[in-house]
């Protein structure tokens, strides 16, 4: 059987585990505030450079297929060099693609850029979550999930908000934002390098290189309803990223980048705050509130968009914010109920490979769409993801099986077994 990485003993550390799940935390935030970066700019390279909304959109598909490939290929890559190394590069594969991005005047420029960047935040998911998980103090319990799940929300929110006042504001509007996240981005490394370790390195690096993704047995029957919550989650926050700059534009009449970022920032933000709320739940119950607000904020966003009122399309993009952020945390908190260290990094690949699936196939899908149909169309076809989403986690959610429900069901089949001999 293949070692996995052991916990390394925390007895004594506590003030260096702190030191730990504050630099893995402040290192995923960083990570998603590079990702997000070039959002406020797409409508610039459309202006400027000529971008389609299909180049902007293939551009979002890029940077998800290079985090799946990340995450299918790398994603339990700490569990034998250990978290800070992956962590470590990951970062460095993050500052490459923001150097990169500095010369962006054609699309490939772009594409190469955001798949830089992508491959480096799918290792960042993997290795950067489970060292949150390992680090996080054991009290609130709900910590780990919400950090490790709010953290690229939290980044998402900044970049795109700082990115659009950069852009509006600042000098060198194409370039400031990539070299402030660059320097955000060699700090988090430096804050990784004086972290402890919480994984001992294990042998077998190059056999973890083969793609394999694994949910552990007791947690298996949540997969279907936390991969609704992931996909269409997910496939909305990609929506904001290759179509709301359009709209905002075109429909929604107004060119300002620091509001791109405040409207994007809009579905992401509320997502951190959501979070806290959910863990006053048990996980299927949190579920089904999460995404009952949240397809009731896909209503109001199709509504403003129909209406062309900038106001309610913000309000409606809160509220689908809101219940995106209790969804996905209390999804996440249920595919991590009793996880041990070697299962983190597994259990968290698989939730990202289904979160960046949501971001990329329904995009690229779109993106082709784009060139037949017009935008408020292809709204519909989002709501109507979100509406199927929504459904399927009202009928079908359900908790984690407890050690107690487990030790019944174990008992009932012995009693079965014994009646049949």
């Amino acid at each position: 059987m293949q070692r996995m990485a052991p916990v390394i003993n925390p007895a004594g550390r506590g003030g260096t585990l702190r030191l730990a799940f504050l630099s893995a935390v402040a290192s995923l935030v960083a990570t998603f505030a590079a990702s997000a970066a070039p959002i406020p700019l797409f409508n610039v390279y459309r202006a400027e450079d000529g971008f389609s909304n299909a180049g902007i959109s293939m551009a979002v598909v890029t940077t998800a297929v290079g985090t799946i490939a990340a995450l299918l290929v790398l994603g339990r890559l700490s569990n034998h060099l250990g978290r800070r190394r992956a962590a470590i590069a990951s970062l460095g594969l993050l500052l490459l693609g923001c150097l990169l991005l500095l010369h962006v005047h054609e699309i490939g420029t772009l594409l190469a850029g955001r798949l830089l960047m992508g491959v480096g935040a799918g290792l960042a998911s993997s290795s950067l979550t489970s060292y949150i998980v390992d680090a996080a103090p054991a009290r609130p319990q709900w910590l780990a999930a919400v950090a490790s799940s709010q953290g690229p929300m939290l980044g998402l929110s900044l970049g795109a908000i700082a990115s659009g006042a950069l852009v509006q504001f600042g000098p060198w509007p194409r370039e400031l934002i990539y070299l402030v996240c660059a320097g955000l981005l060699v700090l988090s490394a430096a804050l990784i390098v004086i972290s402890p370790e919480t994984a001992e390195p294990t042998p077998g690096a190059w056999r973890s290189l083969l793609p394999r993704v694994r949910v552990p047995a007791r947690v298996r029957h949540l997969l279907p309803v936390a991969a609704a919550v992931f996909l269409a989650t997910w496939a909305t926050g990609a929506f904001y990223q290759a179509f709301v700059p359009a709209l905002v534009d075109d429909q929604l009449h107004t060119h300002s980048p620091l509001v791109l970022g405040l409207v994007f920032a809009a579905y992401m933000a509320p997502s951190v705050l959501g979070a806290p709320l959910g863990g006053r739940f048990r996980s299927a119950s949190a579920q089904r509130l999460g995404m009952i607000i949240f397809l009731a904020g896909w209503v109001g966003i199709i509504g403003a968009i129909a209406i062309g009122t900038l106001a309610l399309f913000i309000a409606a993009t809160v509220v689908a914010g809101a219940g995106q952020g209790i969804a996905i945390s209390a999804a996440t908190r249920g595919l991590l109920h009793d996880s041990s260290l070697a299962d983190r990094a597994p259990i968290f690949s698989a939730i990202y490979v289904l979160c960046y699936s949501g971001a990329a196939f329904p995009s690229l899908i779109s993106g082709e769409l784009s060139n037949t149909f017009a935008l408020p169309q292809i709204v519909i076809g989002y709501g109507g993801l979100a509406t199927v989403a929504a459904l399927i986690t009202v009928l079908a959610a359900r908790n984690p099986y407890s050690d107690t429900a487990r030790n019944s069901q174990h008992g009932e089949l012995i009693k079965l077994s014994g009646r049949n001999t």
